[in-house]
């Protein structure tokens, strides 16, 4: 049955060797069970550890088995880094929005995404962003996860006269935070799998032995879905909550194909002519898993760039994909545990998290102003403004006002254009 399903002989793989890609995946995005329910219960986002918990490996399990069963494709998905950061700071707490309308918001984003993956659009969008856009807004959401990640360890805090300051480095939190860091550094460049995940557990215990923290519940139960179905469509009309769904489709949209083109290079589904093979199923499959995860509670389920870890264990079928989904519906019995952890256990994730993010810069044209102007302001200024969408919206107004009054207006096409356009229309109305 499985080498019908999986085509395992033709693709010259066997059963151990895609269930063992597939721990090996798991290990390396574990770290999103902890650290999406810490970022989205944050204090005032009116939402539950429990509930988003749940949310997030129901959003990987369907997402991941949709991926392998479907689409073939040794990719494991869960909610997104950045965009969950962007639904808790950005839009709940800096536009005021309910997680209700927040996950509508998710909801109509993940609609959009799947309409465009059935349809010739999705080419034509992918191809009209400018790369140095797309590296711009990679490095900003990095810069966004490391200023959160720094401020939930305790390392940056807030000073009247400059804004941000350094906290108090002699606290036990930031030791701590520190000491998780390091070792998620060292245990990743010794090529150790999980090495994020191994990090946040490291910190924990030491800080359940030392007293610092403490371990509350019972092992092996589950709670309930409490923000399944929670969805509010009270703002659809309005040009704030467009905006928002923009920005989540925009971010999911091309972090999801920079993810599957990457991880075609590397299973050889790319043939002579640059065409990636199956893509479109596979796409489909993430657009689908992002509209569950809005029904069951949670951001954008996106997927993953650690799945390079699995096909580096040799992992090229969607068994691997189906592996990681039966590891995280395990999980669902550790939440007890997870709720444990301690928030500077995890906010060293973020900042490791953002280093890998950051590589984006490196790409950008830096020969050419009109190109890494905008993008490196799209970069800033998502963390000043602790917003993902103003720094797209202004980043692309740049964009266009900086190429068409700079004599290279030949290089805007109907697609910078247009996201220019919607941008500004997004301050005006």
């Amino acid at each position: 049955m499985l080498e019908k399903l999986f085509k395992l002989s033709e693709n010259n793989t066997s059963i151990k060797t895609e269930m063992l890609a597939g721990l090996a995946t798991f290990l390396t995005m574990a770290y999103i069970i902890v650290v999406n329910p810490a970022i989205l219960s944050t204090d005032g986002t009116g939402m539950d550890f429990g509930g988003v918990f749940v949310a997030t490996i129901i959003a990987a399990v369907i997402g991941c088995l949709i991926m392998g069963l479907y689409a073939n494709w040794p990719i494991g998905l869960a909610p997104g880094m950045g965009l969950n950061a962007f639904f808790a700071f950005g839009v709940i707490f800096g536009m005021g929005y309910t997680y209700q309308q927040a996950l509508a918001a998710v909801f109509i984003a993940g609609l959009a995404f799947l309409l465009l993956s059935v349809t010739p659009a999705r080419a034509w969008i992918i191809n009209s962003i400018p790369k140095s856009m797309k590296f711009g807004v990679g490095a900003g959401i990095g810069l966004f996860l490391a200023i959160i990640g720094l401020k939930n360890a305790g390392i940056v805090v807030d000073n009247p006269a400059t804004l941000v300051g350094l906290g108090d480095v002699t606290s036990m939190p930031v030791i701590l935070a520190a000491v998780g860091f390091a070792a998620m550094a060292i245990l990743d460049k010794r090529g150790i799998p999980g090495s994020i995940i191994i990090g946040i557990l490291l910190v924990s215990i030491i800080a359940w032995m030392t007293g610092v923290s403490s371990i509350d519940g019972v092992v092996g139960s589950i709670p309930p879905a409490v923000h399944a179905f929670q969805l509010d469509f009270s703002l659809v009309a309005t040009s704030g909550f467009i905006g928002v769904a923009f920005a989540f489709l925009f971010v999911d949209f091309f972090d999801t194909a920079g993810t599957l083109t990457s991880v075609a290079n590397l299973t050889g589904k790319v043939d002579q002519d640059g065409k990636v093979d199956g893509i479109g199923r596979a796409v489909l499959a993430d657009s689908v898993a992002t509209t569950v995860g809005a029904l069951a509670g949670t951001s954008n389920t996106t997927s993953y760039i650690e799945s390079g870890a699995g096909i580096k264990e040799g992992g090229k079928t969607g068994l691997t994909a189906v592996t990681v989904a039966l590891l995280f519906a395990i999980c669902l019995f550790l939440a007890p545990l997870a709720q444990s952890i301690p928030a500077f256990a995890t906010a060293p994730a973020l900042v490791f998290v953002a280093t890998f993010f950051l590589k984006n810069l490196r790409d950008i044209e830096w020969d050419d102003v009109s190109e890494y102007a905008p993008a490196v302001l799209a970069a800033i200024l998502m963390p000043l403004t602790f917003s993902i969408a103003h720094g797209i919206a202004l980043g692309f107004i740049a964009y266009v006002v900086i190429k068409a009054l700079s004599g290279r207006a030949s290089d805007l096409n109907a697609g910078s254009i247009v996201i220019g356009a919607l941008s500004l229309l997004y301050y005006i109305v």
